[in-house]
């Protein structure tokens, strides 16, 4: 079985309302990620040994002295980093580069055009001009843009609007991106994120349904052993999922007490006894509130 927290990327999370997409997008690719505050501790970070990090977007200005920074720790990793928005930001001013308010803030739509065919957005565009430029449709949402390349980065992407829509050091694998490619107006955006976690960050898609039922499958067998389980049965969603899982991993060793509280919708009470005696021959003692039994 494949072990599901084997490629893992962390995201650390600088306040945008998009940071919880970033997660859902990476879970959707079939990457296990977790999601943390920009000044988690180092010795989490360590322990933790993400395959590659991803600094959100957030509301602060970045080139104010008390403006939240990524933990430098990132940097000497030695994975790769992708940085959006405020993420990009932060990016550049820690590596020697520079942000400032913008001459237009960008807020919507943009047409991004791929200056270098750097390896994160290689052969991904959604149009191509007559002299053969990549355009990207995306969403932009800012006031600040890097003004300044840290040293060895590359130019990779911009706007009419936003010189410096994106940069790269392909050596060490530091992306940043001014546009947010979790939202679903950037027409690319998974794909995006899909090249930076799969190729770039080399994780396997082990972060799928099948796989994580085998491992608390796994784990409840380990757990309950030669023991007998007990289960409260409501018909809800979250004692229905338990009582499916443990049936499947331990079988006979399970009894579930289905309680009629008298609070339920029109037949329900049959219908769950109907599901999971009839339909999943799973052993079920019923009972109303009022009543007193013993198995």
């Amino acid at each position: 079985m494949s072990n599901i927290h084997s490629d893992k990327i962390l995201i650390l999370d600088f306040g945008s309302q998009y940071t919880q997409l970033i997660a859902r997008r990476i879970r959707e690719i079939g990457v296990y990620c977790e999601l943390m505050p920009h000044d988690v501790s180092i010795h989490f970070i360590e322990k933790f040994k993400p395959n590659g990090i991803i600094l959100s977007g957030g509301p602060d200005t970045v080139n104010h002295s008390d403006s939240p920074r990524a933990p430098e720790i990132i940097f000497e990793l030695g994975v790769p980093v992708l940085g959006i928005c405020y993420g990009m930001q932060t990016m550049a001013i820690q590596l020697g580069g520079d942000a400032n308010s913008a001459e237009k803030a960008e807020f919507g739509f943009a047409q991004v055009r791929a200056r270098n065919h750097s390896e994160l957005l290689l052969g991904i565009c959604d149009e191509v001009n007559l002299d053969g430029d990549n355009f990207l449709n995306v969403w932009m949402s800012h006031g600040i843009e890097v003004t300044e390349l840290p040293a060895d980065f590359n130019l990779i992407a911009s706007t009419d609007n936003c010189p410096i829509a994106g940069f790269a050091n392909e050596e060490k694998q530091y992306y940043g991106l001014q546009f947010h490619p979790e939202v679903t107006h950037t027409k690319q955006g998974k794909l995006i994120l899909d090249r930076f976690i799969t190729s770039i960050c080399k994780c396997q898609k082990n972060w799928t349904t099948e796989n994580i039922i085998d491992e608390l499958l796994n784990k409840i067998k380990n757990q309950v052993g030669n023991k007998k389980v007990l289960l409260g049965l409501s018909g809800g969603v979250d004692s229905s999922v338990v009582a499916a899982l443990l049936h499947q991993a331990i079988d006979e060793q399970l009894t579930c007490v289905f309680v009629d509280n008298g609070l339920l919708r029109l037949n329900e009470s049959e219908e769950v006894m109907q599901t999971f005696a009839e339909n999943m021959g799973v052993k079920v003692i019923q009972a109303d509130a009022q009543q007193h039994f013993y198995n």
